[in-house]
């Protein structure tokens, strides 16, 4: 079965993440805005979800929801930040002097 390359996301702004629903539960990505800078934190994954190519997913629909907005971006979960190094596409998303 091949991954979804296009999903709902739900921004809540409300509890500060992006939100989408897969089979397992909830699967959320925390957020938090300085200037026009915003910092992903967190992914919150349903219990016994460990399905990293619809996490991709799940991140590359939520770039494009920044590029949409034009914030930059502060990638601070760990897995965020090696879905950049995936993806460098995205790197023009970080602010001047943030190299990863």
């Amino acid at each position: 079965m091949e991954p979804i390359e296009t999903m709902e996301i739900k921004d809540n702004t409300f509890a500060r993440q992006f939100e989408t629903i897969v089979p397992e539960g909830l699967l959320s990505v925390e957020y938090s805005f300085q200037e026009k800078k915003i910092f992903l934190t967190k992914i919150n994954s349903p219990e016994g979800f460990d399905n990293q190519a619809l996490i991709d997913v799940v991140l590359k629909n939520i770039m494009d929801i920044i590029i949409e907005k034009k914030f930059k971006l502060m990638p601070i979960h760990p897995r965020i930040v090696l879905f950049i190094k995936k993806n460098p596409v995205y790197k023009e998303l970080l602010p001047p002097g943030i190299r990863i």
